[in-house]
């Protein structure tokens, strides 16, 4: 065996989100031969990847038909995340991809998605962080058991800088960690945009995979200040099947089709999209109708990433500070983990065939 032939044999297995072979990606790295033994390593796009076993086992198959039957096959992996950011950016250019996550209205769920999308990807090994953006409504002091905690200060060039909290391997950051949650945020919308910017650009959020950004429902000022201060790599949209909710899930898609923002939606996510008791895990009952979400992800021509179902153990997770998937409740964990696996793959295909997205710039 040469190390020619272990490279044209793996000119036959393709990235199955990418459509092109792994040699042709670069995707092939550290060819070792020793008799009848061979060892090389795959370079994943992200550590979360969910095809890694279907590849390794697609490069063993490959070696053994083409090269040698007996050949003792050895597949290593590592990963270098795909970003679309390829400039080094002064406002969070340690961070790979910033992924927003939005609603048309509250009420969805929007915040328990994020965070548990969060740690679905910071399970598969990648590095993340979750900034809370709802100003008026932050949730994650609660969702991940750190109220009352404040985060650090340090001193860069003269300035200070915020380090965020970690917890469950997440980088955390909130509103509602720097003021007393007993106190009501009475704030126009330029203090509130201005509160998003420090969270950006005065928090040492370091490197990162994924930033994931839970939102403020609705499309308004904290949307296009993020989108003004940083390149979104692209959005993922939480609704309900009920018709209310389906209604505004249409304003925040088409606020990010708008010429001047053209923010990329990476997918549609439907919540609460049937009840199962624990008593009968076989049972669904579709509480708000009826496949809304996927319907409407298939009108607008969108991906749809999944349904997460109605469980009590989600809402007492989330309640406890011991989100769903560091829980043990499986039905909603299997959901999450589906539902990060097509987003995850999703923003590979968004990194690797659409432009970088650009700052907005919005006239007054």
């Amino acid at each position: 065996m040469t190390e020619a032939d272990i490279l044209k044999a793996l000119s036959n297995v393709q990235e199955p989100d990418l459509g092109k072979d792994l040699v042709t990606l670069n995707m092939i790295k550290d060819i070792v031969i020793d008799g009848n033994e061979v060892q090389f390593t795959v370079i994943l796009t992200t550590p979360a990847c969910p095809m890694k076993d279907m590849i390794g086992s697609a490069c063993v198959n490959a070696v053994k038909l083409l090269v040698n039957k007996e050949a003792k096959v050895k597949v290593n992996f590592t990963s270098n995340t795909t970003t679309n950011r390829k400039d080094a950016q002064q406002v969070l250019n340690g961070v790979k991809n910033i992924i927003a996550v939005v609603s048309g209205k509250g009420g969805v769920g929007k915040s328990t998605v994020a965070a548990n999308f969060a740690l679905a990807l910071a399970e598969g090994g990648a590095k993340v962080g979750l900034m809370d953006a709802d100003i008026y409504g932050p949730s994650v002091p609660i969702m991940f058991g750190v109220r009352g905690e404040r985060p650090m200060m340090k001193e860069v060039d003269g300035k200070g800088i915020i380090i965020p909290l970690e917890k469950y391997n997440i980088k955390l950051m909130s509103i509602g960690l720097l003021v007393d949650e007993k106190s009501a945020v009475v704030w126009r919308g330029p203090m509130a945009s201005s509160a998003i910017r420090q969270f950006v650009t005065e928090v040492d959020w370091g490197e990162l995979d994924y930033l994931v950004i839970d939102m403020p429902p609705g499309t308004g000022d904290i949307h296009l200040t993020l989108m003004q201060t940083v390149p979104v790599t692209g959005a993922i949209i939480v609704t309900t099947p009920q018709t209310v909710a389906l209604a505004d899930a249409k304003k925040a898609i088409a606020m990010f089709g708008q010429a001047q923002i053209n923010v990329p939606i990476i997918g549609l996510v439907e919540n609460m999209a049937y009840f199962i008791p624990a008593e009968l895990p076989e049972n669904k009952y579709y509480l708000f109708g009826k496949e809304g979400g996927k319907r409407l992800a298939e009108e607008y021509e969108l991906s749809f990433l999944g349904q997460i179902p109605l469980v009590q153990s989600i809402r007492e997770g989330g309640d406890s500070g011991v989100p769903a998937m560091v829980g043990d409740d499986t039905i909603s964990q299997y959901a999450f983990r589906s539902f990060a696996s097509l987003a995850v793959r999703n923003i590979a295909v968004r990194n690797a065939n659409i432009p970088k997205t650009k700052n907005i710039e919005m006239v007054s």
